[in-house]
């Protein structure tokens, strides 16, 4: 066999060994089975869990919050200035998240339409949600009200409001500054909602008989 004859040769066998494999390698990449790499979120490293009193002299209510929180006032509200210096939001800066508290005194036949008002602004979120869940309050601190659960992607997945029914009407609700989703938010959501938790059962009115 003469040279051009074997380098001839040689260049038939390498293309049709590389032909095989591009062959190979579509065979296997079509019968194999694809299965879709599951969604993956970030590992949030969570805080040791502490709290501190939050008790002005001019507030009408204190609590307990954490540490990792900030109190901040509330001057306006959509726009509008606050019907009252005592809204005030709790903020936890690490998590993007945010408790808004908005407080009212309790008129003349006030108590109904307060009560009403805090059902239709949970309702405002039935559209997206799959489920709201509502839970009876009743503390060792005489605190009465309804802790309201929201399912689904809404903005705000936890609300309650707290009230002595005489004198002072108290509303809290959970924001985050993200996109909602139920299901990246839930480990932060479950860790803020025992804060909430222990922000409700440490509640007192600073202006109710027998409280503080």
């Amino acid at each position: 066999m003469n040279t051009v004859t074997l380098k001839h040769l040689l260049r038939e066998i390498k293309k049709e060994t590389f032909f095989s494999a591009i062959f190979l390698l579509i065979s296997v990449t079509c019968n194999s089975p694809y299965t879709q790499k599951p969604a993956g979120y970030f590992k949030i490293s969570f805080p040791q869990k502490e709290y501190r009193l939050f008790d002005k002299a001019d507030y009408p209510y204190t609590f307990e919050y954490p540490v990792y929180a900030d109190i901040i006032k509330d001057s306006s509200f959509l726009g509008d200035t606050t019907e009252n210096p005592w809204w005030i939001n709790v903020d936890f800066p690490q998590f993007y998240g945010r408790i808004y508290i908005s407080y009212k005194s309790i008129g003349p036949n006030k108590l109904e339409k307060l009560l009403s008002d805090a059902f239709i602004m949970t309702d405002k979120h039935s559209i997206k949600a799959s489920y709201i869940d509502q839970s009876l309050i009743a503390t060792e601190n005489g605190v009465h009200g309804i802790f309201f659960k929201v399912e689904g992607d809404v903005a705000t997945a936890n609300q309650f409001f707290l009230t002595d029914s005489t004198k002072n009407f108290l509303r809290g609700a959970l924001y985050f500054d993200a996109t909602p989703n139920e299901d990246s938010l839930k480990p932060v959501n479950d860790f803020l909602v025992s804060d909430m938790k222990h922000l409700i059962n440490t509640f007192r009115w600073r202006n109710t008989s027998g409280i503080h």
